[in-house]
């Protein structure tokens, strides 16, 4: 007797079928030299359902559980791969591939999402994106290319350096003046926030000048970071306006109060960078109002690291006593008194080269809290290393991540914050991988601002140390909380939760004036 199955069993089973033939197209590789396949619970989309869930960390874990396997592996997602890569030397061999890995066709399409770009000036910046020696060079090539010399050792870095660590100066009185004012032994904060204050009235203040809009508009700090804690869903860009509403309307009161900004010339008291950057928007046929959103992306990039940063260091040191002492000990040594005993002045291009531990801390607060992705589109078929195939138009991601936390890199600690790992780095034992510290990237990608951002976030935490005390709020020790892992890792983790401190003057800091000083300016 022939089996009759009901419409419900048909049902499941054609389901079983089309789920079975998708997990098997899914798990099948281009090419044999294609590195291996790891596949998701759910064909096709299961993986970018995990980066959607879970941010940063799905990428890790499924990195870590790979990494011991091969280092680079396959992740299927609809009409396309993406590769990920976790070992340092592949991923210097990756960073050496720039012609064929290049990072610039992805920008249109993510300032598009992100700062709302219209379509006539994305095409505008598609133009000439990797343009060979002596073809016309586009938007991005230009500004890029201004971006890396200005900020590159030099003059220029020189000035912007002791604008930004003079105006943090400033920000830092104001606040000891305030407690002052308020006839108040301590204040209780959340030190995050208090750093991004800090950190966000300074930047805008030397970028774009006394006039600039957040410091016209107050409510514009609070606009910002509504943006910053949005950029995720802004980045999906569905309905946007609905799904990612606090980033969407933060992002448009900055964009407009940058425009007007723009259109009544303030800019002109700008910073010799920002007064560039214009001319160039305005050279390639942006107009002022879309230059504006290119702004945003500016401020953001002078704004977020650095608050994030100073905060875990600020937080690492005033949560160890001993740490504290050393580092203080480090700054205190580059302190001069002036002639008549009324002020001290802080040498701070001396903070990179006479501060070890200092610099130690800082680079360990990267290698832990920085867990981005460095990414790159295959512009035709490549065969990485003589050895792994990767398909045109697919995605390139090296694991920043995964790389550090790595403990075949950085030894069986790694998931703890010692800053001596940094100490021995020029003995052989201890020397790692240049490719594997992944906190500013690498490459061609390389991050322009790197200098200037060391320079500034080492010139604000030496302020705090010397003329602060941070303690819990009670008095007590300060406890370091986990990352924030479970977003996507646009730039530095924030914490997973708040951070309550009571802040003081120092004593011995409080009474004399505290000047700051480039000595080879």
């Amino acid at each position: 007797m022939a089996l009759e199955w009901s419409p419900t069993t048909w049902i499941i089973a054609a389901s079983c079928a089309v789920f079975l033939g998708a997990r098997h197209l899914s798990s099948g590789k281009l090419d044999p030299r294609e590195p291996p396949v790891v596949n998701s619970a759910i064909p096709f989309v299961g993986h970018l359902l995990g980066m959607a869930l879970y941010g940063g960390r799905y990428l890790k874990q499924i990195g870590i559980q790979n990494r011991q396997k091969t280092p680079v592996f396959t992740l299927p997602v609809p009409n396309s791969r993406i590769y990920i890569v976790t070992d340092p030397s592949l991923a210097a061999a990756v960073q050496r591939a720039s012609k064929v890995l290049s990072f610039t066709p992805i920008i249109p399409e993510v300032t598009e999402r992100i700062l709302g770009l219209d379509k006539a000036t994305v095409e505008i910046a598609r133009k000439n994106l990797d343009p060979a020696p002596g073809e016309t060079r586009g938007f991005l090539a230009d500004i890029q290319d201004m971006v890396y010399t200005w900020l590159g050792p030099g003059d220029y870095l020189s000035v912007l350096t002791i604008a930004a660590a003079n105006q943090l100066k400033a920000e830092v009185a104001e606040y000891i003046a305030t407690l002052r004012a308020r006839n108040i032994d301590a204040d209780r904060v959340d030190l995050l926030v208090w750093v991004r204050h800090c950190v966000t009235v300074a930047t805008a203040e030397y970028l774009y000048g006394p006039k600039n809009p957040i410091a016209e508009d107050p409510a514009l700090e609070a606009a910002f970071w509504d943006f910053d804690h949005g950029l995720g869903m802004l980045l999906m860009n569905i309905m946007p306006s609905v799904t990612a509403s606090k980033a969407y309307k933060g992002r448009e009161r900055l964009v407009e109060a940058l425009a007007d900004y723009l259109e009544a010339g303030t800019y002109k008291t700008a910073s010799k960078i920002v007064q560039e950057r214009v001319s160039l928007a305005l050279q390639h046929g942006w107009t002022l109002r879309a230059t504006a959103r290119s702004e945003l992306s500016f401020l953001f990039a002078g704004i977020v690291n650095t608050t994030t940063s100073t905060f875990w260091i600020l937080l690492q040191l005033f949560a160890d006593s001993e740490l504290l002492r050393t580092v203080r000990g480090e700054i205190e040594a580059l302190v001069t008194t002036t002639d008549d005993d009324s002020a001290q002045v802080l040498a701070i291009d001396d903070l990179k080269n006479k501060c070890p531990m200092l610099n130690a801390v800082y680079r360990e607060c990267l290698r832990l809290n920085s867990d981005n992705n460095s990414v790159r589109v295959v512009k035709e078929d490549t065969l990485l290393s003589d050895r792994w195939f990767l398909a045109k138009d697919s995605v390139v991601q090296i694991a920043g991540g995964v790389i550090h936390a790595d403990a075949a890199i950085w030894g069986p600690d790694v998931e703890t914050f010692d800053p001596k790992r940094f100490l021995g780095q020029q003995d052989k034992e201890r020397q790692v991988h240049p490719a594997a510290f992944r906190a500013f990237g690498g490459g061609k990608t390389l991050c322009p601002g790197r200098h200037f951002a060391m320079n500034e976030i080492l010139s604000f935490v030496a302020l705090v140390v010397l003329q602060l005390d941070i303690t819990g709020v009670d008095g007590g020790r300060i406890e370091v909380p986990r990352k924030n892992d479970g977003v996507l890792p646009v730039h530095i983790l924030e914490p997973i939760v708040p951070v309550l401190v009571s802040i003081r003057p120092r004593k011995g800091y409080d009474e004399r004036e505290l000047g700051v000083v480039l000595k080879k300016v």
